[in-house]
């Protein structure tokens, strides 16, 4: 498939997948969760209100190259500061415009999230190939490691509920979107971040309310050691975990995990809260998922996806803890799952 790029010379080897956002084109290159990936936007117009410094979601670019339809490069939004194209040439990630985006989500529906490769270098077809299937893929692979923390820190809040009670987080980062940070801030927590790999009783020795498990990129059973400080810390503290930390939860809790067709990336995947009956349109990225007939009989599915029935959430019957699979601080994306923060302060103060 040819294109052009957007960006200059370039490329790029990692999996390929798709996002069906309309808008959050800045907060999905900056997740973590897409490191090692290649992203195609659904949408056609893609760059239409440039970047900013507020939309940021980590510090840096995360997927490997970034395929659309058609390349914006005027922005018309007064917040801009930047292009895209100037945004990915920053990161020395490129921009590839042209394709017929939409067949190939159709190739990735199909097929399957695969191997690939986007080039303006080698352009011998047989030559592409050959490395694409020699990219070792992401399975089995321990992605977390390249985007955690070095080193812990505090997040400083930028608003704070003066009211609220003060709550103690330690917030493990398996590659963390700042707008989880932000909601627990917002809703009265202080809140250290620590490395994916931080032993539990480093964790404990923080004295926190509550643990938060964030999400991440990649196979939550190529994370190594990180299962076994969470399953440490199940009974002690109230924990909350979100898309990979909810996988690694889930590994915890005795279960096994497997890899999605192509995947849920996109800011219009419908959930059901089993506990309420409510549907809610969510925010996802993610492509592996928990197995719920592995889970033990102590685990309750909370949650499920009313496209392909597959497991969103689920909590301990008797220990203080729960996860979601997809996003509720969104960054793109609805609102309709903010509540679960709420619901984490709300499990704190009970046992507290």
């Amino acid at each position: 498939m040819a294109g052009r790029s957007f960006t200059g010379a370039g490329e790029a080897v990692g999996e390929i997948v798709f996002n069906t956002s309309m808008s959050g084109y800045q907060e999905v290159l900056t997740d973590p969760s897409y490191a090692g990936q290649l992203v195609t936007m659904t949408y056609p117009l893609i760059g239409n209100y440039g970047v900013n410094d507020e939309d940021m979601e980590s510090a840096a670019i995360h997927p490997r190259a970034f395929l659309v339809r058609e390349y914006q490069g005027m922005p018309s939004n007064h917040r801009a500061t930047a292009t895209l194209a100037d945004f990915l040439r920053r990161f020395d990630i490129l921009g590839v415009e042209g394709l017929d985006t939409r067949m190939l989500t159709r190739i990735i529906r199909d097929r399957g999230a695969m191997k690939a490769v986007v080039s303006t270098e080698d352009l011998d077809g047989e030559s592409l190939v050959r490395r694409a299937r020699e990219w070792p893929g992401l399975v089995g692979r321990d992605m977390v490691a390249g985007v955690t923390t070095r080193v812990p820190f505090d997040w400083e809040p930028q608003a704070r509920d003066a009211t609220a009670r003060r709550f103690r987080v330690v917030a493990y980062d398996f590659g963390i979107k700042w707008n989880q940070l932000r909601l627990l801030s917002r809703r009265g927590c202080d809140v250290r971040v620590v490395p994916a790999t931080t032993p539990a009783s480093e964790v404990l020795a923080l004295e926190p309310d509550g643990i938060f498990l964030s999400n991440g990129p990649g196979d939550p059973a190529g994370v190594a050691g990180v299962v076994e400080n969470v399953r440490s810390l199940l009974g002690r503290k109230p924990v909350f975990g979100i898309c990979l930390g909810h996988q690694i939860l889930g590994l915890a809790y005795g279960g096994s995990t497997y890899k999605l067709k192509f995947g849920h990336r996109g800011g219009n995947q419908p959930v059901k809260d089993l506990t309420t009956g409510r549907v809610e349109i969510t925010s996802q990225n993610h492509g592996f998922c928990v197995d719920p007939d592995s889970l033990p009989p102590e685990i309750e599915v909370t949650h499920v996806n009313l496209n392909d029935g597959s497991l969103e959430g689920m909590r301990h019957r008797e220990l203080p803890a729960f996860s979601v699979q997809y996003h509720p601080e969104h960054a793109p994306g609805p609102h309709d799952a903010e509540y679960l923060f709420d619901r984490f302060m709300d499990l704190m103060r009970e046992q507290g």
